[in-house]
């Protein structure tokens, strides 16, 4: 059975998914976010998922919402069976889920309901957890908080940061997509599993001031920070007295009596700053105006940091 997919998202994590659900020439419609202003010259910027719909040949919309009766309308002119929604920015109204024969689902990168909202791959990094997923989710009026159709679990790396994490689950969504349709045009809908109430957690859309690493918490909370945070915003911190970024570091579970944010030791292996509990060792940093380099690059810059 050939489908009718609308496929509805804006950033580079929906790219895989409108790939794998156009791969058989069923998607007819392009759903994304309006063009935005961007950079310097604060020209309008064309989302990751309309450039690569334009690619393909495919029609793309772009209403602010859909609470007029036209933009609704000429989505239900598309006469879609299936409404798929990945990281599109936009809530849907149940008016708008309604109108494809099989609904709205919507790949989310996280093991719901651990991580609903804006910010699940950034939030389990931060909290320190050591698996998450993404999942095909039967869309509902609330906030990601439909029945799950498919799910697939992957482990979070000790070296994994908001970005090479992005990239895997993005290609994980990828793969969901594809079992999701291929079980839909055999007439196998997947089956709903209602979430559980327990274990709700939601993860905020990330604001740059969180971005501050505060040398009173502990290392392995500041280390969960900087890589989640990798590679946006990019945590900052003072260190000997100059704002830095941090693009890399480790925690060490040294013992200490030093003053959080004290220097400890400052060589070819790294920059090692007190904390609450442990040191951080920063490991690239990045000076303003500057670009990131390794710390052994940095002193060269500092010398009366050296040697410490």
């Amino acid at each position: 059975m050939a489908l009718r997919v609308v496929f509805a998202g804006t950033p580079e994590f929906a790219v895989p998914c409108l790939r794998a659900a156009a791969s058989r020439g069923e998607v007819v419609a392009v759903y994304t976010q309006p063009d935005r202003p961007a950079g310097r010259g604060r020209q309008l910027a064309l989302s990751p998922v309309k450039i690569q719909a334009l690619a393909m040949g495919l029609p793309v919309f772009q209403p602010p919402d859909f609470r007029a009766t036209r933009e609704r309308d000429t989505l239900r002119a598309l006469q879609p069976d299936l409404l798929l929604v990945v990281a599109y920015g936009l809530i849907l109204p149940a008016s708008v889920l309604a109108i494809p024969r099989y609904g709205g689902w919507n790949v989310h990168a996280s093991l719901l309901p651990r991580w609903r909202g804006a910010a699940p791959i950034q939030r389990a990094i931060e909290a320190g957890d050591r698996a998450t997923g993404v999942c095909l989710m039967q869309m509902e009026k609330g906030l990601d908080t439909g029945p799950v159709l498919l799910a697939l679990r992957a482990d979070i790396g000790a070296d994994d940061t908001g970005g090479s994490l992005h990239d895997r689950l993005a290609l994980l969504g990828a793969e969901l997509v594809e079992d999701g349709l291929k079980l839909l045009r055999a007439g196998m809908r997947p089956v709903p599993v209602a979430q559980p109430a327990e274990g709700v957690t939601y993860a905020a859309k990330i604001d740059k001031s969180e971005a501050v690493l505060d040398w009173r918490q502990s290392a392995t909370t500041l280390l969960n920070k900087a890589r989640a945070f990798h590679p946006w915003p990019i945590c900052e911190a003072i260190v000997a007295g100059e704002r830095l970024r941090v693009h890399a570091a480790m925690a060490l579970p040294l013992q200490h009596r030093a003053e959080p944010g004290t220097v400890l030791a400052a060589n070819r292996s790294g920059i090692d700053v007190a904390c609450s509990e442990g040191a951080l060792r920063l490991l690239t940093v990045q000076r303003a105006g500057g670009r990131p380099v390794a710390v052994a690059d940095y002193l060269n810059a500092r010398p009366n940091l050296r040697g410490l």
